[in-house]
This record gives C-alpha cells, structure tokens and sequence, in this order.
C-alpha cells in the first residue's frame, strides 16, 4: 500500500448537483483528522476486522514511514526540517518502535487477545484504505490542501483534488443510481452490472456491502451474493453509513419543496430567505442517500 486517490463513481444530476466517490489510502495516523469533516459520508478498513496476522504482515512488508521528519518548534506545523544526520536516526528508530510494536501484537495474538485490541498497538505504521463520498468539497480542499495541514494530509487532499478535477462526471436521469464498486470507475454500466440484473441481484444493495466490506479490505473481491447478504445484516443490526454511498437524484418535486421556505442562521437569530437555495437532505445535495429511504434509518432501537 502506499498514498492512492482514486474514483470509484462520479455523478452529475439533472439538476447539475455533483457527487464523487472515491477510493483513497493514506497513513492510519491521519485518520481521526479525516473523520473530523462530517460533511463527508465513509467507511473504511476496521482493526476490529482484519486479523492481525495479515496487519502485521502488511506493516512488516510496507510500514508508513514519514517522508520527512520536521524539526521540534512551537504550533502545530513544523516549518523545517531535521537535517540528514538527524532524519537518518529519526528514521531508525522509527522503524525499531514499528518493529517493537510488531513484535507486541504478535504476543498479544498468541495469547488470544483479540484483534480490536492487538492491532491498536501497530495503527501508527499502517496504511488505510477508505471509501468516502460527497457533493462538497470546498471546505475540505481549503483545510487540508493547505500547508498548515499535517504533510500527510496534505498529500493525499491534494490527490484527491487533483483526480477529482481531472474527472468528468456521468449524466444520470432521474432514477439513475451512483453506485460505487458496481458501474465502472467512470460511471458506466459495464457488464458486471448487467449480469447482476440478468440473476435479479439489486444493484444498490450489492454497492451497499461491497461499500461495507472495505473494513476487511475485501471490498473488491466480495460477490453479489455475498454483498447483498452483507447489506441485509446491515440494515437489520442498523448499521447505516455504508447506505449512504448508493444514492439517486433529488426528483423535481423534491427539489421544489426546498424552495418553499428557506431558513438559515446567520450567527446570531433564524432569518428567512436567501440569495441561494441549497438542497440538502442529510450531508449532500440534491442527492437522495438510500439510507433516507429506509424507516428509521436515523434512530437504531433494535426492534
């Protein structure tokens, strides 16, 4: 593994909202950065899922190795960095506190404990995967392209800016779907696809669990079947992020109720009207999650 963006399905409604998934890897050590921007729906590989004896074979043929170490100063950015002498040591003993946490999982595995816990202690030097989607990007390219941005965040925000613009979203019709690891990388229907239809598979669904299984990093290898099983689960254990990958246009009807009465917060009181109308429903727009569709999608009482 190493730094990856990549489209996984990139959308254009008829109403000229834009919705993107990608696929993208970075260093773990960054991720509670990434979580931070709940306008982002994702998933991604889970230590509570993969076994530790492929994590630790994963970081002993691939640690995350910082690309440059910064020198110790105030703030959160370090504005320069530890010259060659210094970086070559902070190098080895990066690796040896890698290897030393290695060695520390594989005796907690040995003993039983269980992977929720014995791969925590190796997160720092893995690589992981998510898969994440959104109709807004501006905040997050200015927060994170951003040299104030730890450096690793830095590189794969820009990443994803740069395919993300090189990227030319699909035309859908109202009652397409944007449905991620089942149309192609550029959003056409492609034979897979149509062999699900012909074996009546729900293609939603099957986006649903594949989307899902990215938390064993099996997302690219799971069956229709598997998938679709996978997606039934989920929904009756009330597991619902993966449901908001898979999504349809907002209809005209739907787009019009939002003009009906448009009430923001200007800081300090409620006003109403605007100059722009937004048409959001959950964390995008003008875009309709198939988690919305479900009945009490927004509150799991395991009943």
């Amino acid at each position: 593994m190493s730094y990856e963006a990549k489209i996984l399905a990139d959308s254009l409604s008829p109403a000229d909202h834009r919705v993107t998934t990608m696929q993208v890897t970075f260093p773990r050590l960054i991720l509670a950065e990434f979580n931070t921007h709940r306008v982002l729906s994702r998933n991604s590989a889970s230590s509570r899922a993969i076994p530790v004896e492929r994590r630790i074979e994963q970081i002993r043929e691939n640690p995350f190795v910082p690309e440059a170490f910064g020198k110790n100063q105030r703030g959160m950015q370090a504005s320069e960095a530890l010259d060659d002498d210094a970086a070559l040591l902070a190098r080895t003993h990066w690796l040896n506190a890698a290897e030393d946490a290695l060695e520390n999982a594989g005796h907690l595995a040995a003993i039983g404990v269980h992977k929720q816990h014995a791969n925590r202690v190796i997160e720092t030097y893995a690589w992981h995967t998510v898969i994440v989607t959104s109709t807004e990007w501006a905040n997050w390219d200015a927060l994170r392209v951003s040299k104030m941005a730890q450096p690793e965040m830095f590189k794969i925000a820009g990443m994803m800016r740069e395919v993300r613009q090189a990227s030319t979203p699909l035309a859908m019709n109202y009652g397409d779907w944007h449905l991620p690891l089942v149309r192609g990388p550029f959003g056409v229907v492609n034979v897979q696809e149509q062999a699900l239809r012909a074996l009546d598979f729900d293609p939603v669904k099957v986006c649903v669990g594949r989307c899902a299984s990215v938390s064993y990093e099996r997302h690219d290898a799971t069956t229709p079947e598997k998938a679709s099983a996978i997606c039934d689960k989920l929904r009756a254990d009330g597991h619902m992020s993966p449901f908001e990958h898979a999504l349809r246009p907002m209809t005209d009807h739907e787009l019009k109720l939002f003009m009906q009465e448009d009430i923001q917060w200007n800081g300090r009181e409620w006003v109403l009207g605007s100059q722009q109308i937004r048409h959001f429903l959950g964390n995008v727009e003008g875009w309709v999650q198939y988690r919305k569709l479900l009945p009490g999608e927004a509150v799991y009482t395991g009943e």
